[in-house]
């Protein structure tokens, strides 16, 4: 049953991608899917693991570092071969200048807490090796990367999102919580948007 209901979040994000064709409603089903599978897994993971950490350095490393990943985006931008219509494919998604807003705060504020606690929380494991929740935290990204970018930064995106997740998964046992996570995630979140943001809109 566990390693079942990752197929949920990926349905709903296929769902919303390109049958309902909405961001909005995309970022909605894909939480309200994970949060349907852990109720019907049944979690035992206490939700104050989110707030949790033993070293406020290991915080503070991982926003910075974690931060830069949407600084880089920004200037390294030509480099990834993203389409020339991006800003038309986001506002048949319903996203213009107004609804960006909404979409970046909720986005940020509520995202990273969701997914850290399916993907290292729930589906996590002490492991230092790369485990098995690495690869399906990157692969749903997959769906919203392809025919935006060629499929070589398609790959390479897939791959710094596996590492991304093994690193996440060494921060939540290093520190003994997902505080650290967390607000790394919430800071690549932020800064990989507004660099979309900002060349596209």
């Amino acid at each position: 049953m566990k390693w079942l209901t990752p197929l949920l979040p990926y349905l709903a994000v296929a769902i919303g991608l390109f049958w309902i064709q909405n961001a909005f409603a995309t970022l909605f089903t894909f939480h309200l899917a994970i949060i349907l599978a852990l109720l019907l897994a049944r979690s035992q993971v206490p939700l104050r693991i989110l707030f949790r950490s033993k070293d406020i350095r290991w915080v503070i490393l991982n926003i910075l570092l974690c931060g830069s990943s949407g600084i880089s985006l920004y200037f390294f931008w030509s480099y990834f071969g993203v389409i020339g219509d991006l800003p038309a494919h986001f506002q048949s998604l319903g996203l213009i200048p107004f609804t960006w807003t909404l979409f970046i705060t909720y986005f940020v504020l509520v995202n990273p807490f969701i997914e850290e606690y399916f993907w290292r929380g729930y589906l996590g494991s002490p492991t230092r090796r790369l485990y098995l929740s690495d690869f399906l935290y990157a692969g749903f990204h997959a769906l919203l990367l392809m025919n935006k970018m060629r499929i070589g930064t398609v790959l390479y995106g897939l791959v710094v999102l596996v590492l991304a997740g093994w690193f996440w998964r060494q921060l939540a046992r290093a520190d003994d919580g997902l505080l650290a996570p967390v607000l790394g995630h919430m800071a690549a979140d932020f800064t990989i948007l507004m660099a979309v943001y900002q060349r596209s809109v």
